[in-house]
């Protein structure tokens, strides 16, 4: 999956989320297929990787910034070039919920990032009590918020892998 030579990446893909959702531990499962012991993000971690889509080649750059309110202000500086937005949420974080909707929602409104389509990680569906693809889509409100883009939600447990590559084939499908 890693790039190779020097070539330009097709698309530039987004990862953000709250701190604590798993954006980092998703990243590294799917890039080295391991699960590591990951500490917050300060500022940002980028990996790259090759997939196929409609037969040909295309190199992704992903994107993982951190989640922290701090950080948070910084997001839109990554607006400009990213082709997609991959939002990863705490499933079993019912707490924060309302929280993530707020800055998923703000993350929507950039004019960047207009019509740019929107992969929803239902990350830790591993823990007990996480919450289901519909009621996440219930309580994010994604119909509206999400009006005038393709989108996506993928249930995953990033520390176990299940769901990881199902996530990151539907990005590739969906990236523009």
């Amino acid at each position: 999956m890693g790039l190779r030579g020097s070539k330009q990446p097709d698309a530039q893909v987004l990862l953000l989320g709250l701190d604590n959702a798993g954006k980092s531990t998703l990243l590294y499962k799917l890039k080295h297929n391991i699960c590591v012991g990951t500490v917050p993000t300060i500022g940002f971690n980028v990996e790259m990787f090759e997939a196929r889509k409609n037969s040909k080649n295309i190199a992704l750059t992903l994107w993982d910034v951190g989640g922290q309110r701090k950080m948070r202000e910084h997001w839109m500086s990554f607006h400009q070039d990213a082709a997609m937005v991959v939002f990863v949420v705490d499933s079993s974080g019912r707490e924060r919920l309302e929280e993530a909707r707020r800055e998923l929602e703000k993350t929507l409104r950039s004019e960047q990032l207009r019509g740019r389509p929107l992969v929803l990680i239902a990350n830790k569906q591993d823990v007990n009590g996480a919450l289901t693809v519909t009621e996440l889509k219930d309580k994010l409100n994604l119909k509206k918020i999400c009006s005038g883009r393709d989108w996506f939600v993928q249930p995953c447990s990033a520390s176990t892998g299940v769901g990881v590559e199902e996530a990151f084939r539907r990005v590739v499908h969906m990236v523009k």
